[in-house]
């Protein structure tokens, strides 16, 4: 079976870890443990975010003014990098020393015209109290948004279109080799008039990055692996339950919160509708039971 697994952020540094690389590489050796035992057999493809990692790169950068801060998509770059480096190591350490991995920096093409230049929602950096935010952000020029109890920096977050290294990843894949790919939702590119590739002020979602991705690689079974155990209605109260076997169709009418559920739960109905297969929605420690069809909100086509 040809699976995409997407990692959630909690898989990289949990809410209100210091950022750390000993922190970061200790969740990733969590996640390692739990993708290494649906690797036999199958295909495997991961997919990741960096919201945290470009956060604080940005923060680093402007702490030395002599050079202009690098811009979101080098910084992108940076952290599939380092991200992917750190995810091989941990998975190499567990599975035979003749299983292959592979990281691929990403590139993806976004449309310049996309609504969501106008209107940044997407989560970067660490969580700061409000005072702390607005200051930095009449420092810097950010626009930030609520994030809990706190407050975080938010970037465009244009929709992914295109994945211009598809054909590599998927030659790897074919090869045995366990890719790891479009992380953060990949590198944010565009053309400009004159047919010429850039890189673009953005970050974009890595569960729509993943959807596309395993749309594209025509993958068997998308996985979302996040920090609860799938969908919840009436999250928050005494009275909430777990969605179990759901349509697109069905979770259409559901008010999600755009900035954490919500484009989870775009992304899964995406890819069923797109390819007619399962995704599952579910915490990364119940992994191998997603994969064996015992865990997680399971979105089938109707």
């Amino acid at each position: 079976m040809r699976i995409v697994i997407a990692l959630g952020g909690n898989a990289l540094l949990r809410r209100g870890q210091p950022m750390t690389a000993e922190n970061q590489r200790a969740n990733v050796r969590v996640a390692a443990e739990r993708i290494a035992r649906v690797v036999p057999g199958n295909e495997v493809v991961v997919a990741h975010g960096n919201g945290p990692q470009v956060g604080l790169l940005s923060l680093q950068a402007a702490a030395y003014p002599a050079v202009a801060p690098y811009p979101l998509d080098v910084l992108g770059a940076q952290t599939e990098a380092m991200i992917g480096y750190v995810i091989e190591q941990e998975l190499g350490n567990l599975l035979p020393g003749e299983q292959h991995l592979a990281t691929i920096l990403t590139m993806v093409e976004v449309d310049p015209a996309d609504p969501a230049f106008e209107h940044p929602t997407k989560p970067i950096g660490p969580v700061y109290d409000r005072e702390t935010a607005e200051r930095l952000a009449a420092a810097n020029g950010w626009s930030v948004a609520p994030d809990g109890d706190g407050v975080r920096r938010v970037v465009p977050s244009p929709r992914p279109r295109r994945i211009f290294e598809i054909a590599p990843i998927r030659t790897l894949l074919e090869g045995g080799t366990i890719v790891i790919c479009a992380g953060g939702g990949g590198i944010p590119t565009r053309y400009d008039a004159e047919g010429r590739l850039h890189g673009v002020e953005a970050v974009i979602d890595k569960d729509l990055a993943a959807s596309l991705l395993a749309q594209q690689l025509g993958a068997d079974l998308l996985v979302i692996a996040t920090d609860v155990e799938g969908v919840y209605l009436d999250w928050g109260t005494p009275h909430r339950r777990r969605l179990g076997v759901v349509t697109p169709a069905e979770l259409a009418g559901l008010d999600l919160p755009t900035g954490s559920m919500g484009p989870k739960v775009e992304a899964a109905c995406g890819f069923v509708e797109a390819t007619g297969h399962e995704a599952v929605i579910g915490s990364l420690t119940d992994i191998a039971d997603i994969v064996a069809g015992d865990a997680g909100t399971r979105v089938r086509a109707g």
